[in-house]
C-alpha cells in the first residue's frame, strides 16, 4: 500500500528503543515519494560493556522484535528495513540469511533489507575482496562481522571496534572519531571501507572520509538506504552520501 504523500513506496523501518541516529540519517536521504514507518524493539537493558553484555543485548532484542514488526504493519508498508546491524551479521553467512527468512516470515512474506545483504550488495557492486571494517562493537561482535564476510569471499585487512559502553553512547562518536577509526583500518591492501553499528552516525564523516583517500567508504546506513531503495526499484541518485548513493 502506498499513501497519498508515498506513493512509491512506505518502508516499515525495525530498530531498537536505543537508536537515534537511523531516522535521522535515513530522513536526510528520503527521496520524493516516499516515506519510512518506525516499528521500534523495546530494549531492557542497554549495556554493551562487555562481550557477555552485548550478547544479552541481542539476545534481548530477538524476543522483542515481534511487537515492532507488528506495529509496523499496521502502516500496510510495502518492504521491511531493518536499522539495526550486528543481529543481521550473527552466526556468519548463514545467520545471516536465516534472519532475512525470519524477518520475512515475522512480517508475512515482505522483502527485507538488512543490514548484511545491503553490505554484501556494496562489495559485489564495488567487485572488491579487501575490505577494513570500523564497529562500535565489543570483540564478540566485530569477530561475527569478520565471519560473514569472509565466508562471502573477502578479506578483511583490518577491523576496528571501538568498544561503545551502551547502545546509546554509539550515537555519541563524532564524525572526527569516525574518520580516525577509518584511517586505523585503511591501507594500500584496502579496497574498500565499511562501517557497520547503525547507532553511529557515520553517513557524512564516511562521504567525506571517501574523498580524502579515493576509495569507496561505505557507512551502513547509506548502504542499506541504497539497498532497499534499489530492492523496489528506485533509482534516484543522491548527492552527498558517497558514491554508492551517487552512482549506483
Amino acid at each position: 500500500m502506498v499513501g497519498q504523500l508515498a506513493n512509491r513506496a512506505q518502508f516499515g523501518l525495525i530498530l531498537p528503543s536505543t537508536n537515534t541516529s537511523v531516522e535521522a540519517e535515513f530522513n536526510q536521504m528520503l527521496v520524493p515519494g516516499v516515506s519510512w514507518h518506525s516499528g521500534r524493539i523495546f530494549v531492557t537493558n542497554p549495556d554493551l560493556s562487555s562481550s557477555s553484555t552485548m550478547i544479552s543485548f541481542l539476545s534481548d532484542l530477538r524476543t522483542q522484535i515481534q511487537t515492532a514488526v507488528q506495529s509496523v504493519l499496521h502502516a500496510k508498508v510495502d518492504y521491511l528495513v531493518m536499522g539495526m546491524s550486528a543481529e543481521t551479521f550473527w552466526g556468519g553467512s548463514t545467520g545471516a540469511d536465516k534472519f532475512v527468512e525470519f524477518m520475512g516470515t515475522l512480517s508475512g512474506g515482505l522483502g527485507v533489507t538488512s543490514g548484511a545483504a545491503a553490505c554484501k550488495a556494496v562489495v559485489d557492486t564495488y567487485r572488491v575482496k579487501r575490505i577494513g571494517i570500523i564497529t562500535p562493537y565489543q570483540p564478540v561482535g566485530d569477530q561475527q562481522v569478520v565471519d560473514f564476510f569472509t565466508q562471502i569471499g573477502c578479506k578483511v585487512v583490518a577491523i576496528y571496534g571501538m568498544k561503545c559502553a551502551s547502545a546509546t553512547s554509539i550515537a555519541d562518536v563524532t564524525g572526527e572519531e569516525i574518520k580516525d577509526a577509518f584511517s586505523r583500518v585503511d591501507g594500500p591492501e584496502v579496497e574498500l571501507l565499511l562501517q557497520a553499528g547503525t547507532n553511529l552516525c557515520a553517513a557524512k564523516a564516511a562521504a567525506e572520509f571517501e574523498l580524502e583517500v579515493g576509495k569507496p567508504v561505505v557507512a551502513i546506513n547509506a548502504a542499506t538506504v541504497w539497498h532497499a531503495y534499489r530492492a523496489v526499484g528506485i533509482r534516484d541518485q543522491i548527492q552527498g552520501w558517497g558514491g554508492l548513493l551517487e552512482r549506483y
